[in-house]
């Protein structure tokens, strides 16, 4: 019917006047109420029940202390939000007016006017109703009765004769860490928590656009997009892109609609690191006689993705290849940025995926136990680079499996891939989180005392969601080229062998297994999708949700903000084994995080010198929810731990990494670059103090995207020297390291002379007499540092950068707290 085009030039046209329009209701004003209770409060929309509760003053801060525990009441009861908004006669004059509702949270009776009009029983979900007959000129009134999620999931796990891990959770299609995780706490939220609006449209509607990429070479790139347009009756229309124009029939009903387009010599979208996330846009408009209908604006990326799976000698790979190349994936698991997901803004997502990029990742995992992410996360990740796992939300538990809950999610996974499918950073969708493992290896079935019955009937409804409708129902939305599914992360349980061996990976044997940092050494798998380390926030960020007094290890508010039932436990283990545990409270801060960046440095390193065996590294976890003692390298606010600046130098392209092996030490250079390099490798032992005790350099040719043991040092080469005071230091151009030789408890560090020199309000020189170890800048207004917890070898100069003047530039090694 259409004509192949060429396109050469993209017109964006920035006026507006489309028939269609829209009527925001958020910012009407909207009251809540207690169900049965008459006093009405002032409401936000988006907001969630708590954070109105808190606005009015009716409750404390949630995360301050340990006022979580005295607010659970709040989950347990049923709440009314309302508005009134007028309506003109023109507006009224609209053949079809929509009620849009783009979140839900969770279980909701829709009124309008006195009638009903919904009820919506999941939180991921966009709900849209034909409200014109319920409409009327002038005042009209909205009400949403939101009922207790908690009571309703008990409702629900009773209709069954067994008992699911979880409980009431996972009945619920609501964002499951807000039943409370090990890291995050538990506040079971219920409002309006995104845009509610009204939609006026008339003769047609797009509903949907999506794009195939049939075609993708250096010289040409061949897509087709694909319109859903909903027409109220038949006719002809056109959809203009730019300058063309695409004629067409519609019938009564949903249409769909494909304009063919292609793009010569394609610039193609790449990782962050790997060259420039390059994206066309397209502004197109659905038109009837020379009157526009909509305007939709679309960004898109040109790239294919593969995920490799061969099988080979020890098992199977597990890989991604992007635009034909192998990609090692750098980067973590990201978990929803609030406990009350109205709070979070724009600005904020485009922070975090800002600050991955700034660590050199290119892959964030968005975990299965939260939310689907808001639209400007994703922006965020195509504009930066930063490549997207995409979990399902489920986790760690097993999950109903039957019609209504099943036909329920089907709905979620439509709304959502339809959403989000023309990002180029999507790269995988996953099934859950731990689900698989949890039934496979956590005890479920003698913990629960599952007869055989029940047993089957679980993993039947298993099997049902994960292995057939999620799957089934991709396939009937995404192009082939769209569409990498991955069941469950992990693929097997990491107490099994052959969890190293093939699939995805999530190794706890460091943390849960209280097993040493050195095991991540030889526990390398083939895609290490979880792994981690807890370590404290900063003082700074623990004051601003504890009284003074309560900054201490005994106290309630200092306790409950550790979700780990024996958190601290084992980080003072672990510390106890590595470094000399500081007395005072604020240096133990100090060296936990040091401790945090340690394990996973020595994990992160260990996956990358293993390269091409194992080609991905997400540890576990990227961020907070809250003010929190956790996994995290972000802690709530955004600063950086010891573990984020860490992350930057072990995810660089070119990495050096020394590791002892048996008797030798071994120098590897890992290259993520599509180029190969030949470059001198300098190695100097030098003393704490300063002298140099030893040296010796090599030309070093390394071919690109691999790693490779470019040098060996004999122990018995270094037997005359104390190496308890002496550090390796390793040059290869612009990469540098420094490797000790002993745990950080057993170096012989002598106090440094840190000099502080002020360049100008944005940039700092640091240097030492002597060896600084794990150099901490701080100031009192919280003055981001560029680099920080660094090592500073006697009489280096360090240029540091600040993001913004400080006050007082504070300075703290880790000499200071070995007293």
């Amino acid at each position: 019917m259409f004509k192949k085009i060429t396109l050469f030039v993209i017109f964006i046209c920035y006026s507006v006047s489309a028939q269609t329009s829209y009527l925001n209701l958020s910012s009407e004003n909207w009251t809540f109420n207690k169900q049965n209770e008459n006093k009405k409060h002032k409401a936000t929309i988006p907001g969630t029940i708590h954070t109105d509760l808190f606005q009015n003053q009716l409750i404390p801060d949630p995360f301050f202390g340990a006022n979580e525990k005295q607010l659970q009441w709040i989950e347990n009861e049923n709440w009314e939000y309302e508005t009134h908004f007028t309506l003109s006669e023109s507006e009224l004059k609209n053949q079809n007016i929509e009620l849009e509702f783009e979140g839900l949270d969770t279980y909701a009776t829709v009124f309008l006017n006195g009638n009903l009009v919904l009820e919506a029983d999941n939180m991921f979900r966009k709900w849209t109703i034909s409200a014109k007959a319920h409409l009327k000129i002038g005042t009209n009134h909205l009400k949403v009765v939101f009922h207790s999620a908690v009571q309703k999931g008990k409702e629900e796990a009773k209709k069954l004769s067994y008992t699911l891990p979880e409980k009431e959770r996972v009945f619920v299609r609501k964002a499951q860490y807000q039943f409370g995780w090990d890291w995050g706490p538990r506040f079971v939220t219920a409002g309006i928590w995104k845009k509610v609006q009204l939609k006026f449209w008339n003769s047609a509607k797009i509903e949907s656009v999506k794009y195939n990429q049939k075609v993708l070479n250096e010289s040409i790139a061949d897509l087709d997009f694909i319109f859903t347009i909903f027409a109220q009756k038949s006719g002809k229309y056109q959809i203009k892109l730019g300058q063309k124009s695409f004629p067409f029939e519609l019938k009564k009903g949903q249409n769909v609609v494909k304009v063919p387009i292609s793009i010569p010599n394609p610039i193609l979208w790449w990782s962050n690191g790997l060259g420039v996330p390059h994206q066309y846009v397209f502004r197109f408009s659905l038109e009837q006689n020379q009157q526009k209908i909509e305007e939709k604006e679309l960004k898109i990326g040109l790239r294919t993705i593969e995920l490799i799976q061969e099988k080979d000698q020890v098992g199977s790979s597990f890989y991604f290849k992007l635009n034909g190349k192998p990609v090692f994936m750098k980067g973590a698991n990201i978990v929803p940025p609030d406990s009350f997901l109205s709070r979070v803004s724009d600005a904020t997502y485009f922070s975090l995926v800002e600050n991955a990029k700034k660590a050199n990742m290119n892959m964030l995992r968005v975990w299965g136990g939260g939310v689907y992410f808001d639209d400007v996360f994703y922006e965020a990740c195509d504009s930066n680079g930063i490549l997207v796992w995409q979990d399902f939300m489920f986790a760690c538990s097993m999950y109903p499996g039957d019609e209504k809950f099943v036909e329920n999610v089907k709905q979620e996974v439509i709304d959502n891939v339809n959403r989000l499918q023309n990002h180029p950073s999507i790269a995988i969708w996953c099934g859950n989180n731990e689900n698989d493992e949890g039934w496979h290896n956590w005890g479920w079935q003698k913990q629960f005392n599952y007869s055989k019955a029940d047993s089957t009937q679980i993993w039947n409804d298993y099997k049902k969601v994960f292995n057939e409708m999620i799957p089934q129902t991709l396939d009937s939305l995404l192009p082939k080229e769209k569409n990498i599914y991955w069941s469950s992360s992990p693929s097997i349980g990491w107490g099994r062998k052959e969890s190293l061996l093939q699939g995805d990976s999530h190794y706890w044997g460091v943390w849960w297994g209280k097993e040493p940092f050195e095991i991540y050494e030889k526990k390398v798998g083939r895609f290490m999708s979880e792994y981690g380390f807890q370590g404290m926030p900063n003082l700074e960020t623990l004051q601003k949700v504890m009284n003074k007094e309560d900054l201490n290890f005994t106290s309630e508010a200092f306790k409950n903000h550790q979700k780990h039932p024996t958190g601290y436990e084992t980080i003072n283990e672990y510390m106890e084994r590595d470094y000399v545990v500081p007395k005072d409270f604020e240096d133990y801060t100090y060296v936990s995080q040091l401790l945090q960046a340690r394990g996973m440095k020595t994990a992160i390193e260990a996956h990358r010198r293993a390269k091409p065996y194992c080609k991905g590294t997400l540890y576990w976890q990227f961020n907070d929810c809250w003010p929190v003692t956790s996994w995290s390298s972000l802690d709530y606010y955004g600063n950086w731990k010891a573990f984020h600046y860490q992350a930057k130098r072990s995810f660089e392209n070119l990495l050096l990494s020394v590791n002892e092996e048996n008797e030798i030490y071994k120098v590897f250079l890992v290259n993520d670059n599509f180029e190969s390099y030949s470059v001198r490798l300098e190695l100097e032992l030098l003393s704490f103090d300063g002298k140099s005790l030893w040296e010796n350099s090599k030309e070093v040719t390394v071919k690109e995207n691999t790693s490779i043991n470019v040098y060996e040092i004999p122990k018995d080469e270094f037997e005359k020297f104390d190496l308890k005071s002496s550090v390796l230091k390793v040059n290869w151009e612009e990469v540098k390291i420094n490797y000790f030789f002993a745990k950080p408890k057993d170096l012989k560090l002598q106090k440094p002379n840190i000099e502080i020199k002020i360049i100008n309000d944005f940039m700092i020189e640091i240097s030492s007499d002597v060896l600084a170890k794990d150099v901490f800048l701080s100031s009192e207004n919280e003055v981001f540092f560029e680099d920080n917890y660094f090592d500073l070898l006697p009489n280096e100069k360090r240029i540091v950068k600040l993001y913004k003047a400080a006050k007082e530039i504070k300075v703290k090694s880790l000499f200071d707290t070995m007293k």
